[in-house]
């Protein structure tokens, strides 16, 4: 009989435990990424026939949210289209107002909806994210390889792509004196803070 006690009793143990992990990974840490404009670039290079044309962009305030168990995330990445400068006043208005249009495509838009890989909650990690990039109107789905640096209550992201930015219906700015890729590349360097709290999963809900 006494064998029957314990037994019941490490049964008894094993599914409270069993319990307790469950209701222990329900509650999924969630994180929220701001992204500080202070902090971040947005930096573009188009490679000419005599040179290569640099440039920047401002990106605009706002946080993504961010599930590491899931590898799911949301939110959006806002970069000001009229902000993009090169240095060069007349080079400027000819993109703004040729290429880019940004007085009918103000914003461009990248709208991350998941992160392949696993990111550490400390140091650098290797991933890559995958979204909605939208520019000029279009929206693209793209993958793009990303850096990523995580500390107690900071982050930081370099990711580095390709726009063929001809191909999604922008115009070439070559002229018959000077050529021009019909791709550019962007390089985004992303800070700021991290706010980490718990959101109880649909499952545990129930």
């Amino acid at each position: 009989m006494k064998n029957g006690t314990r037994g019941i009793a490490r049964l008894a143990s094993a599914v409270l435990t069993l319990m307790t992990v469950a209701a222990v990974s329900a509650l999924a840490q969630q994180l929220d990424l701001k992204v500080d404009p202070g902090k971040t670039s947005v930096k573009f290079s188009l490679d000419a026939a005599l040179h290569t044309v640099h440039g920047t962009f401002q990106v605009k305030p706002g946080t993504l949210q961010f599930d590491p168990a899931s590898g799911q995330i949301a939110g959006e990445l806002l970069v000001d289209s009229k902000s993009g400068v090169t240095g060069n006043g007349m080079r400027d208005r000819k993109m703004h107002k040729d290429v880019l249009e940004s007085q009918h495509y103000p914003e461009i838009l990248f709208l991350p909806d998941r992160i392949d890989g696993a990111v550490a909650r400390q140091g650098k990690s290797s991933v890559s994210v995958h979204g909605m990039f939208r520019i000029h109107g279009v929206e693209r789905e793209i993958t793009v390889p990303t850096q990523v640096e995580m500390a107690a209550d900071l982050w930081s992201a370099t990711v580095h792509f390709t726009v063929p930015y001809a191909k999604w219906g922008m115009k070439n700015p070559s002229t018959l004196f000077l050529r021009v890729n019909d791709w550019v590349e962007i390089e985004l360097a992303l800070s700021g803070t991290i706010v980490e709290h718990s959101a109880i999963s649909p499952a545990a809900a129930q």
